[in-house]
Order: C-alpha cells, then sequence, then structure tokens
C-alpha cells in the first residue's frame, strides 16, 4: 500500500517548486517535509527527486505523481457520494497546463460555469501551447490544454478547435520597416517579437511564406505586453483575433499580410481514471468553445 502522506509531500515540492514553499502549504517544517522525501526514495530504493532549483522528478517520481493527480479526482468524486468520509471539504482545486493566449481570451467564460457548479479553484500552470503537454507527462497537473494532438498513455485528447493568429503591426512600424506593399522577405530583416524560447509560431508562419532563416525578435513572455509592444512599433508579431478585435476596428493594429492568418489547433488532455470533475469539465469545454474557436 502507498502511504499517501508521503506521495503528497511529493506533489508539493513538485508543484509548489521547492520544499519550502510546499512545507508552507502542506503545514509542516521544511526538516519534515525532506524525511518524508527520503523516507519515499528509502522505500522505493531510488531517488523520486533531481535536487534542482526548481527540483524536477525522476522517471519513477513522474509515475507517482501521476498517480496523485488521478487519485485526487477519484477521491472527490468518493467523497460528494459518501460524504461522511469527510466532514471539513475545502474547495477542490484543479492544477491546468494551458497557453497564456487561451488564459487571456476564452478560457475563463469556457469554465467559469462549471467552477460556479462544481465549487473548484482553479491552479493554472502556464506554459507554451506546443510543449504544454510535458507538464502533464511530468505529473504536475490533471489536464492541460495544448496544440499536440497524440494522448498520452492513459490519457485522452479531446479537439477544441484552433486559435486564428493574424501578422499585426502598428501602422507606423508599417510605414517605417515594410512599406506599402511588402515582400515576405522583409519580414527576416524587420524585429519581430517572439513569445518565448518555445514559440515556434513565427518560424511556422514565415515557413507558410516560403521563408526560413534567423530573424530578429524581441522576446515577451506576457501576452498583454506582447501587444503593448506592437502597439509601440517595436516589432510585428502573430497574435489571436480574439485578443485584439477592438485594436483592429480602430486600427491601432493592421496586418502585415492581408489575409494571411494562421490557425493553431488546441487539444484538450486529461486522464481517463480523472473521474467525474474532469468528465464534467471536459463536457462544459465541449459545449462551449465553439463560440471563440475555428472548427
Amino acid at each position: 500500500m502507498f502511504d499517501y502522506k508521503l506521495l503528497a509531500a511529493l506533489a508539493a515540492v513538485v508543484e509548489q517548486a521547492g520544499f519550502d514553499r510546499a512545507a508552507q502549504a502542506l503545514g509542516l517544517s521544511q526538516s519534515a517535509v525532506s524525511q518524508r522525501i527520503k523516507l519515499l526514495e528509502a522505500r522505493l530504493g531510488q531517488p523520486v527527486l533531481l535536487r534542482a532549483t526548481p527540483p524536477q522528478p525522476t522517471e519513477v517520481g513522474r509515475r507517482l505523481l501521476n498517480h496523485v493527480q488521478q487519485v485526487r479526482l477519484l477521491e472527490r468524486d468518493l467523497q460528494a457520494h459518501v460524504p461522511e468520509l469527510d466532514q471539513v471539504r475545502l474547495p477542490e482545486r484543479l492544477r491546468i497546463a494551458l497557453n497564456a493566449d487561451s488564459l487571456s481570451t476564452w478560457w475563463a467564460e469556457a469554465v467559469a460555469p462549471f467552477c460556479t457548479a462544481n465549487g473548484v479553484v482553479l491552479d493554472h500552470v502556464l506554459e507554451d501551447q506546443d510543449v504544454g503537454l510535458k507538464r502533464m507527462r511530468a505529473g504536475e497537473v490533471a489536464a492541460c490544454v495544448c496544440s499536440v494532438e497524440r494522448p498520452l498513455a492513459g490519457a485522452r485528447s479531446q479537439f477544441l478547435g484552433a486559435m486564428r493568429y493574424r501578422a499585426l503591426a502598428s501602422p507606423a512600424y508599417v510605414a517605417r520597416h515594410l512599406g506599402a506593399a511588402p515582400s515576405a522577405e522583409v519580414l527576416l530583416r524587420a524585429p519581430a517579437i517572439v513569445f518565448g524560447p518555445d514559440d515556434q509560431l513565427q518560424h511556422r508562419y514565415l515557413a507558410s511564406l516560403g521563408l526560413s532563416g534567423p530573424f530578429s525578435h524581441h522576446l515577451c513572455p506576457s501576452s498583454e505586453g506582447f501587444v503593448r509592444l506592437l502597439q509601440c512599433d517595436l516589432g510585428w508579431g502573430l497574435v489571436p483575433e480574439l485578443q485584439v478585435r477592438e485594436e483592429l476596428a480602430n486600427g491601432v493594429l493592421i496586418d502585415v499580410f492581408q489575409g494571411k492568418p494562421i490557425d493553431v489547433p488546441l487539444y484538450w488532455h486529461h486522464w481517463r481514471n480523472g473521474g467525474d470533475l474532469l468528465a464534467e469539465l471536459t463536457r462544459q469545454l465541449s459545449r462551449s468553445v465553439k463560440q471563440w474557436l475555428v472548427n
């Protein structure tokens, strides 16, 4: 039998990104958390954490974390049907990995009815849509939104729709760097804005125009900051239409290449044994996302 106090310590260290915060979350001393991790490793005969900054789970640690995520959800279902098991119930907390553009546009409206109806609080983990699945693989989250279709073993993947991005810049930037009738090649020389080092969207967009090679770019890991940099003439970049409808309508931002958007498919990944709560969230997303995402 598993000792779930030890597994809870492992989950807290990874989710809180350190022993100090894990101790605060569990109401324990740091040394007590460390002892629980050492005891777990002694019982398994191998390490469950790499003592990095932040600590990273080993392969066996990831397997245990995946188990913990699913057990939490199943325990919630059991408590709902047998309330005598838990006299004091805190709101259920779900950890979800998703990209910043989804969080800043459609996500809140899509999940608000679910959270209100089920008394759920969400712990959002931001990750680029191309690599978000790694958080679920590591056992850090119960589900994720990402652009990868193939699910992990023991999980399901469901197509939600696509976010449509447009290559945009300010009128002043276009006049200074691109001209009235810009050629595609100009984009390789004009400064761009990229969300982060894992963001390959601009690369794919340039490839769709027949371009390849390095290009000058700012890094800006903030959806709101990204748009502000565009508005201040610092570069061109790919932005979700959902995020900049007003800016497009009033001409603050304009298309770099009219009529050449790029669609990014989004998939909802969740554990097969995630219980009723994840199943209900999946149904809620299926019902609601069609009004925001492209099918």
